[in-house]
């Protein structure tokens, strides 16, 4: 296999320095026309192509002017937007994202950083998987700033955007305890990603407070799709005393759930999406805005790359609890 044509390869052919093809590269209106011509047409005759990576790395030390996100999904809508409010900063900014998905998988999301890292980015926003992330400290201290997005990162001193997850939930659940509901379900994603146990223990606060009894017989966790969920509900329902209302910690396991769950149950998800106020019913929801989150993790990426040597930070956002109709329906202890 033939090797990739160098810098000196294309000086020698044009019969010029190395410099001067440096100099014509990168746009250098210096060097004389007729010099210029005679080393592009070396450039197409051999298939030079400058190598980005390894000009990165001679400039270390100065901004790339880039930054690496790396949310869970880009396919889904919550992070989506995330990815989109996160760009128009970058954008203002004079910045360029690249931007990958770890798929809640470690192994991908350590592939997707060491290919950030790599091409030198000025810093890293994340949304981290479940489990410890002490292999970026030897990032931050190489410099890279790191901003957390929507989770926070276990086992890593990096500042953080969230939202109040146990509150939001523990008010969801007394909510419908306020609606006459005592046999309350729990379907949830992994239990392991922070966001999730944040909201499972919301769940379990909120019973306490009531001096409710959790059943393990109406929880589920690790739902990752649509059918997992519509599972999860058939068994729930098929228990000997099942639930009157359900409460799910995501929009996926949300379409899931409602694509089964019979009229009658009251019903909560956690994120808004485009048809819940078109259902029947309404869908209620506690809503929290992905475009907020990225925009203050983005505005204090940049913040730490310009300087910002501040403590470590974790900004909280509020959440809404939207009653639209499915989080009313009464239950039988309903006064």
């Amino acid at each position: 296999m033939a090797s990739r044509p160098t810098m000196k390869d294309v000086a020698a052919a044009a019969g010029v320095s190395a410099m001067t093809v440096s100099r014509v590269v990168n746009g250098d209106a210096s060097v004389a026309p007729r010099t210029a011509a005679r080393v592009e047409a070396a450039v197409r005759r051999l298939g030079y192509q400058r190598d980005d990576v390894a000009r990165q790395l001679r400039r270390a030390g100065r901004p790339s002017q880039t930054i690496g996100l790396m949310v869970d999904n880009v396919a889904d809508p919550f992070m989506a937007a995330v990815a989109s409010a996160a760009e128009d900063v970058a954008r203002q900014r004079g910045s360029t994202v690249l931007i990958g998905s770890s798929h809640d998988d470690p192994r991908r999301e350590r592939e997707v950083i060491a290919a950030f890292t790599a091409r030198r980015v000025d810093g890293l926003i994340l949304t981290p998987v479940a489990g410890s992330h002490r292999f970026l400290r030897s990032a931050q201290a190489r410099g890279t700033k790191i901003v957390c997005v929507d989770r926070a990162a276990p086992g890593l001193e990096a500042d953080a955007v969230v939202v109040d997850n146990f509150g939001a939930v523990k008010e969801a659940v007394r909510h419908l305890i306020a609606h006459g509901h005592r046999r309350i379900a729990y379907l949830g994603d992994k239990r392991e990603i922070w966001t999730v146990g944040e909201r499972h223990r919301g769940y379990l606060a909120a019973l306490e407070a009531s001096d409710i009894d959790a059943d393990p017989a109406i929880v589920r966790h690790g739902l990752r799709s649509g059918p997992d969920a519509a599972k999860a509900v058939t068994e729930i329902l098929s228990v000997p005393e099942p639930p009157t209302a359900v409460l799910v910690s995501n929009d996926i396991v949300a379409f899931g759930a409602l694509a089964v769950l019979p009229p009658g149950i009251a019903f909560i998800g956690f994120d808004d999406f485009a048809l819940a106020a078109r259902l029947t019913p309404p869908v209620t929801v506690i809503a929290q805005d992905p475009v907020a989150l990225a925009t203050n993790a983005a505005h204090l990426l940049f913040a730490r790359i310009h300087g910002d040597d501040s403590p470590t930070r974790t900004v909280v956002m509020p959440t809404r609890l939207i009653p639209r109709g499915s989080g009313e329906i009464p239950g039988p202890y309903r006064r």
